[in-house]
């Protein structure tokens, strides 16, 4: 009878908890088998951190936001024995392999230990939707939804005052949040960090959105760089090293206000985005790719993750997945961009 570990990696989103329930049901009922769950991502695998995953633990939880067992951005390749203490947690829990929830940096780390020889299987998972080899991963629509929701409600205060609205969503190098939730809102202009526009072009499309008396609405990924081209990250670093993004919209706000005389705002969702309950859609997918994510160890197909291809879930190597982001090509921002103004 197989026994497999869990974990959920990196940052949090909607859907991580249905994963988790269908793999639990996968692995018990189709196998006979069992389920252990790493506690706080790599980090419960390098401190052999567990808890056996049973029925109790995961009832009701597939409408649960974040992750029941918790997560972190540990990189479990990182350390002298690193890769030792990865061997003993796989051993000590007499383990036939592991399920790795995550996105670009986590399935990253799960390429490198497939490559030492650690029996793993992927599961992409991001709020971004930027992960390579998968055509959406869950978490993305209730992100979506959410921004779209926020904007809504922007729309109609901006057009009670006559004021522009700038709504900053999350994005670091893709915008596929801020594109879809844009398109979904009528809004005026969308600024995304694949295709950077000058504020020359925003204060444009401002105008015109005025010009027709209708209230602007702006949305603007977190990683769009203004015209030094630089990323706006007043934040300083987080603990991985990475820059902490956020704040583009307050920085575009008094820019867009002093070029175009109109009274301007910036609401920044920032992790309203991560979490709450999951669409009924991030639910489905979710579920999906745990009970995948299972057949694929049971059947020994480490070093790859389960995939959306069309309305198929498949299996891709983990290699696809990392190394570069999923962008928005020219031609889809080209086609949205006809609407802004």
């Amino acid at each position: 009878m197989p026994r497999f570990g869990i974990l959920t990696s990196g940052g949090d989103c909607p859907g991580l908890n249905a994963v988790i329930r269908s793999a639990y049901i996968r692995v018990t009922r189709e196998y006979g088998g069992s389920l252990v769950g790493f506690r706080n991502g790599w980090r419960g695998v390098l401190d052999n951190d567990v808890v056996e995953v049973t029925e109790d633990m995961t009832r009701g939880v597939a409408g649960q936001g974040g992750t029941i067992l918790g997560t972190s951005r540990t990189n479990p390749t990182e350390g002298e024995d690193a890769l030792e203490r990865v061997w003993h947690a796989i051993e000590a829990n007499d383990l036939d392999g592991v399920i790795a929830i995550g996105g670009e940096g986590s399935l990253s780390a799960a390429h490198a230990l497939s490559c030492a020889g650690i029996k793993v299987v992927g599961v992409p998972k991001t709020i971004d939707n930027d992960l390579n080899g998968t055509d959406y991963s869950f978490g993305f629509d209730t992100a979506v939804q959410i921004a779209t929701d926020a904007m809504d409600r922007l729309l109609t205060t901006g057009a009670s005052h006559g004021r522009c609205m700038i709504a900053e969503v999350m994005g670091r190098n893709s915008g596929w949040i801020a594109l879809h939730s844009g398109i979904a809102t009528g809004a005026h202009a969308v600024l995304i960090p694949e295709h950077p526009v000058s504020l020359d072009q925003v204060v444009e499309w401002v105008e015109s959105a005025r010009d027709r008396n209708q209230p602007p609405l702006v949305v603007v990924a977190e990683g769009f760089p203004l015209d030094d081209g630089e990323v706006y990250n007043p934040r300083g670093a987080e603990a991985s090293g990475r820059p902490r993004l956020g704040g583009i919209g307050e920085r575009l706000a008094p820019l867009v206000e002093a070029r175009t005389g109109i009274e301007t705002r910036a609401t920044t969702l920032g992790h309203i985005q991560r979490g709450g309950t999951p669409t009924a859609y991030d639910r489905v997918l979710a579920a999906r790719f745990g009970a995948a994510a299972v057949d694929a160890a049971a059947s020994a197909q480490w070093g790859q993750m389960v995939a959306l291809a069309g309305e198929q879930i498949v299996r891709a190597d983990l290699v696809d997945a990392i190394g570069s982001v999923k962008r928005i090509t020219a031609e889809r921002y080209g086609r949205a961009a006809v609407c802004f103004g």
